[in-house]
């Protein structure tokens, strides 16, 4: 009986498809089609389980949709440029270009031998030319229909490194790569309109009924549509041209406890005050330290700087309120300027205190006293308590029923107006970066800012390059940067900024119809292929790479590149869970600094081992330990049995080689606990890594990745090959037991297909256990086994497609199991003839009978009082109650 060996059969079944072009996507009118994407990648260099599990979501969607006769796109590509590349530029003296490409080489080769029905004649990078020379163009469309701009910005820029760096890359204040402090710094930029798409992208979210609502919250929040009232405090002998300062609040219903009014370091009056003064200049300069980010400003110390200016309250001009400029008031949301209302604000209250401004209670709660002075009372929107200082007139409550009466007082007063605003600002592409996509428009001295000719695109990145200097090499290029007009054709210069790399990841999906076409997309494919059907990537991803897509998708449209069905381009959205492992850790002490060799340094760093270096046991305490390979190896003789682990450990321990076991983290390079599933691949196979990562927790959740687990899973799938070998050599081809058989198989395509139809993989990988189970333990003839080892092969396809088409061929299947049709469920045998009743005794369950599921209620009572214990509980006797509920339970009361 030959072994399973995934060695010679995964790459057996790998070349069969590769030559029957099995996953070749093509447009055709006879079948529904399915596109099924799950992020892309960056090619960091190597894949991990966290990737395969990913990856395999999809393939099993994408395998399941072949097999019930759907025409399927699953592609793949890399989303290639960015930051990582250029810094390992910078710190091995190599190009982010072969960097880059190389480590593309490798994961496409540590990704194939897991055998995804992946479309690879479609794959490409978004380095690649041919895919950002298009973006280019996509750029050049988008300048032409106004969705963008060019304007001076506050940005987070780092001044090691020399360039903006996206919010997300300001990490406590400091630049995520160089460790210095962020400056907020005015900068011409270039964005994207997003900002006009609010109100749609908002109210769309109502129609993305296969999204999780956790997602689309997440949207909803960044959005962040509010109304709220517009208007101005007028200053007191303010500078000139500064008569005014206009103020947007969401809640009015708060203006009576006014402090303060607080501008941004970047508000135009700020700008001025410090052009006359030295020291208001070093000050805001101190301000702008720091990233821009709400969430960067919240944590930053709250500073403020009297400027000796006030202003009227707009509701008693005998109210005058001192103006600050405050380092937490962003200059992009609203108007830049704020009224503090410390008695119900905790930032406000804060300042206050740090400043000895007032604080002014504006509304008592209904619960009683409330020390406004210690701190800030914050009513929700639905909370209701009264004024104690008026606006709109008596017994006014708060809460949205308030704010509305505030807004109509105010507007009937000619205090200011109602407006609907929204928190999504622009989105700013601009990057200081040479590994990017270049910006397509030349200045040139007598036309200004000139896009590009498409026919001259893509505009290319200079490969001579150097990064010895900090900066962007493209600022320091003149063979590169210095050009001709495309306009006039007079001497100019090249924009040298590059896109930021959400531009990449914005319109990939749309890329993959028609990957290899000289226009962003062919309408033709876009109309067919699109909308993608089933989009699955992490929860990371909720908010900036799915609404810039969005958005992305909305300009194609206007622009002529997608149908407008298209406009949201993911129909359903799926957010998986992580795959965890635990780090293994211990420690190395420094070199003392007096060199003596003797003299152990006090100071301790932390060393991070790969699973595959470490050894894994229980001790004799139930407690889990490590303990590194090679220690067991160095202390084998010593110890004179090389298992004798806990032995080994304790002497590890004394010389303090201990390795402790931090369980269950995030997979992370720089804690060195990730798998490398080549490793998985040569030691259980691709199959083995697939059906673990599947199968031991529900898709949306983490998993943790075990050696025990894997071995489980690999003991299992050689159970189903040994159970078909077995099969085949079979004599007797029928037996009484086939009926049996046959609709537990009917059973388990019901119940598998429900599973991968819902994302319930794990539900469906443990029904394909008891299936197994079931055919093993069956003596059903050899007809009857066949044919539902056959349906477990199809079952498992999409989970184990190397596994499953070895045992498909074993048992006779024609052609590539990839290709067969999806069994259908016979709903007929899903229908028990019989029935289990649980039977109760006063209560207690003391047994359970089979019975005919039609059985007339007079004949249930006759086989319960048959029972053997129902006779011998009433012991010769009369039950004082017989009750039969059909189909469920029996209950006797003795």
């Amino acid at each position: 009986m030959s072994r399973y060996d995934p060695a010679s059969i995964e790459p057996k079944w790998q070349e069969a498809w590769d030559k029957a072009e099995t996953f070749k996507a093509t447009r055709t009118g006879d079948k529904p089609k399915y596109y099924v994407l799950e992020m892309f990648p960056y090619p960091s260099g190597r894949i991990h389980i966290g990737h395969v599990r990913n990856y395999t979501m999809g393939d099993v969607i994408a395998r399941h949709k072949l097999a019930t006769g759907h025409n399927v796109l699953h592609p793949m590509g890399f989303d290639a440029f960015g930051m990582p590349a250029e810094n390992a530029a910078m710190a091995i003296g190599g190009h982010p270009k072969t960097w880059t490409y190389e480590n593309i080489d490798t994961m496409v080769g540590q990704m194939k031998p897991l055998g995804f029905g992946l479309d690879w004649s479609r794959m490409f990078a978004t380095c690649d030319p041919e895919y950002y020379g298009q973006q280019q163009a996509l750029f050049i469309d988008f300048l032409e229909k106004g969705l963008v701009y060019r304007k001076n910005a506050v940005v987070n820029w780092d001044p090691v490194d020399m360039t903006v760096l996206a919010n997300e890359q300001v990490i406590d204040g400091k630049g995520w790569r160089s460790g210095a402090e962020v400056e907020r710094r005015e900068l011409t930029q270039w964005f994207f309109k997003i900002s006009d798409f609010s109100e749609e992208l908002l109210d769309a979210l109502d129609t993305l009924d296969n999204w999780p609502a956790k997602v689309k919250l997440m949207q909803a929040n960044w959005i962040g549509k509010s109304r709220g009232l517009q208007f101005a405090f007028s200053t007191i002998d303010g500078p000139e041209g500064f008569d005014r300062i206009e103020v947007y609040t969401t809640r009015p219903d708060t203006l009576m406890g006014a402090s303060f009014v607080g501008i941004s370091p970047d508000h135009p009056l700020a700008k001025q005050l410090e052009k006359d003064d030295p020291k208001i200049a070093e000050i805001l300069a101190e301000m702008r330290k720091g990233g821009t980010t709400e969430e960067a400003l919240e944590k930053a110390e709250k500073l403020g700087f009297d400027t000796g200016l006030t202003v009227r309250h707009p509701f008693d001009t005998s109210w005058e309120l001192p103006v600050y400029i405050a380092n937490f008031i962003l200059m992009d949301y609203g108007t830049g300027a704020i009224f503090g209302c410390p008695g119900h604000d905790q930032r406000d209250h804060d300042f206050c205190i740090k400043y000895d401004l007032p604080i002014i209670d504006t509304f008592l709660p209904l619960d009683g006293d409330y020390d406004i002075q210690k701190e800030p009372f914050v009513p929700a929107k639905t909370e209701k308590v009264r004024f104690t200082r008026l606006v709109a007139g008596n017994e006014i409550q708060t809460g949205n029923e308030a704010i509305d009466a505030t807004i109509d007082f105010c507007e009937a007063n000619g205090v200011g107006q109602g407006v609907t605003k929204f928190r999504l600002r622009d989105w700013g592409l601009s990057r200081q970066r040479y590994w990017g996509c270049p910006i397509p428009v030349v200045h040139c001295d007598t036309c200004g800012v000139v896009p590009e000719k498409k026919e001259n695109l893509p505009v290319e990145l200079p490969d001579d390059v150097t990064f010895d200097v900090p900066g962007n090499p493209l600022d320091r290029h003149p063979t590169w940067r210095d050009c001709a007009c495309p306009s006039c054709g007079a001497p100019a210069k090249r924009e040298t900024d590059t896109m930021d790399t959400f531009v990449d990841s914005s319109w990939y999906f749309a890329r993959f119809t028609a990957p290899r076409a000289d226009t962003p997309t062919v309408m033709a494919e876009a109309d067919y292929w699109m909308n993608v059907d089933q989009y699955i990537g992490g929860i990371e991803h909720a908010i900036l790479h799915l609404l810039y897509s969005r958005f992305f998708a909305r300009a194609m449209n206007i622009c002529g590149h997608l149908p407008e069905k298209s406009r949201e381009p993911f129909d359903a959205l799926f957010t998986q869970g992580m795959v965890t492992h635990a780090i293994y850790q211990s420690y190395r002490y420094d070199e003392n600094e007096t060199g003596d060799p003797n003299i152990r340094s006090t100071t301790q760093r932390p060393i991070y081992h790969y699973p595959e270096e470490v050894i894994e046991f229980t001790n004799s305490s139930g407690e889990k330990r490590a303990i590194l390979k090679s220690v067991v190896e160095e202390l084998a003789e010593e110890v004179g049995d090389p298992t004798d682990y806990e032995r080994i450990d304790q002497i590890a321990k004394g010389r303090g080689e201990n390795v402790s076991i931090i369980p269950s983290a995030k997979m992370s390079k720089s804690k060195n606990n990730v798998v490398d599933p080549v490793e998985i691949i040569k030691t259980y196979g691709a199959d083995t890594a697939r059906w673990f990562v599947l199968s031991d927790s529900p898709p949306e959740r983490d998993v943790e990745w075990t050696a025990s687990g894997a071995e489980a899973a690999h003991r299992h799938l050689s159970r189903v090959h040994r159970i078909a070998t077995e099969i085949a050599t079979l004599d007797v081809e029928t037996t009484g037991e086939d009926d049996a058989l046959l609709r537990e198989m009917q059973k388990a395509i019901h119940d598998v297909t429900l599973g991968v139809e819902s994302f319930g993989f794990n539900a469906s990988i443990a029904k394909l256990y008891a299936f197994t189970n079931a055919l093993q333990k069956s003596r059903a003839g050899k007809t009857a086994k066949t044919l539902a080892a056959k349906t477990l092969a199809q079952l498992m396809a999409p989970m184990t497609p190397h596994l499953s088409e070895e045992v498909w061929q074993i048992l006779g299947g024609t052609g590539l199991i990839a290709n067969a049709p999806w069994p259908e469920a016979d709903e007929s045998m899903l229908v028990e003839d019989t029935v289990t009743l649980p039977i109760q005794i006063n209560g207690k369950r003391r047994g359970e009978m089979q019975v005919p599921r039609e059985m007339p209620k007079e004949e249930v009572e006759k086989a319960a009082l048959a029972h053997e214990a129902v006779v011998k509980a009433l012991d010769g006797g009369q039950p004082k109650k017989l009750i039969v509920v059909p189909g469920r339970i029996v209950n006797v009361v003795v």
